[in-house]
């Protein structure tokens, strides 16, 4: 039997992969620090679960149509508009089965064969995953450290060609958590409108951000960039539901129509009740989310602090999302070896980062408790006086 060639392309997931792995060790007793998962370790706020419950219990059971019901389009139209500038219309939003799904649809919607796409990297695993299901090349860009984990103007200039169809980027970012100024977007965006290439803007991290950093959506810069820009958004993150599959999209008319028809024949609508959830997320006390913040933050500068001061391991203050991203190349083993090791010696979860097209480097979530941490911390700065 022969399989199709879009399916043997494809490479695993390492950090479902590893997170698995971790919790397999887990439950064979072993004490596992993992800081490989990336969802919130928060339980969802109640009145979202309430208004789901309450869903159930009405018998809101039924299909919707495929990209969303009316009132949560209408509530994420709002939304766009209040929080990031952005003016769609409910028929301008798909609501689809997560922000993976909303960026997938977008890409099958916008990107033919042959088609580049250009991603900085490191990015996150999926990215040049989907391109290749739509039949398109992935082509990297490799940030630093000097310029913070972002792709520069000059850099984006440099790698298109006349095949480039789209960028792709991801602000807050995972795994750096890194985010982009206004001023870099308005670089970035000149270079993207001058040769009228689309841009997949991912915003899924958008309110877990830090210090004097600030959210700026690239569509909202300018109309020439909102005709350009499909921007992707949902509620794993931000309201820690990554269990609901929930996440969506704001697109040019025609865009959200192609997306909306790809879902209507793939997926179709989301999970009823839990859209009556997302409703209840956007419209309700968002006290929860700046609190979850609150506390990520205090775990983000705990861990960035630590594994600064170990010896031949650099790190950049993430000012958004819930990872760090640290540089162990001088400790003289491949990103690879230095996550097995580590898990099967240490007992520690970290994703190895060629994973993220950067094998320089090791991803860790503080999406954990403080004292998860700490330990976990501490097992790491043993091994690494080991080598």
């Amino acid at each position: 039997m022969s399989l199709a060639h879009r399916s043997t392309i494809l490479s695993p997931s390492l950090t479902l992969g590893i997170d698995s792995k971790a919790k397999a060790m887990k439950s064979e007793g072993i004490d596992v620090c993992s800081f490989a998962a990336g969802e919130p370790d928060f339980d969802t706020p109640q009145h979202i679960k309430d208004a789901c419950m309450a869903a159930l219990d009405s018998g809101f059971t039924k299909y919707t149509p495929s990209s969303g019901i009316p009132e949560l389009r209408q509530a994420i139209s709002e939304k766009f508009k209040a929080d990031n500038a952005l003016d769609y219309a409910a028929s301008q939003v798909v609501v689809s089965n997560g922000a993976k799904h909303s960026c997938l649809n977008a890409i099958l919607a916008s990107v033919s064969e042959g088609d580049e796409v250009i991603i900085p990297a490191p990015y996150w695993l999926s990215y040049p995953e989907m391109v290749k299901l739509a039949g398109g090349d992935p082509v990297f860009v490799q940030t630093t450290e000097e310029s913070g984990w972002k792709m520069t103007a000059q850099q984006f200039e440099d790698a298109m060609s006349p095949r480039t169809k789209m960028v792709i980027l991801n602000s807050p970012g995972n795994p750096t958590g890194a985010v982009y100024t206004r001023e870099e977007l308005e670089a970035i965006g000149e270079v993207a409108a001058a040769e009228d290439i689309l841009i997949l803007s991912d915003e899924i991290y958008e309110k877990l951000i830090y210090d004097d950093a600030k959210h700026v959506s690239i569509a909202s810069l300018s109309k020439e960039l909102y005709d350009l820009t499909i921007t992707v958004n949902g509620f794993s993150k931000s309201y820690a539901m990554t269990g609901w599959r929930l996440g969506y999209l704001g697109a040019p008319v025609e865009i959200a129509r192609a997306i909306d028809a790809i879902q209507s024949h793939s997926t179709s609508g989301c999970t009823s009740f839990a859209q009556k959830g997302a409703l209840a997320a956007l419209k309700g006390d968002q006290t929860p989310v700046n609190d979850m913040r609150s506390e990520f933050d205090l775990r983000r500068q705990y861990m960035a602090g630590r594994l600064a001061a170990f010896d031949r391991v650099s790190v950049v203050m993430p000012q958004g999302a819930f990872y760090v991203l640290a540089n162990i190349s001088g400790l003289g083993l491949s990103s690879s070896n230095f996550s097995d090791r580590l898990l099967s010696k240490h007992h520690v979860a970290v994703v190895p980062g060629i994973a993220f097209g950067d094998d320089r480097t090791i991803r860790l979530s503080y999406a954990t408790s403080l004292d998860v941490i700490k330990t976990g911390l501490d097992r790491i700065e043993q091994f690494i006086r080991t080598l």
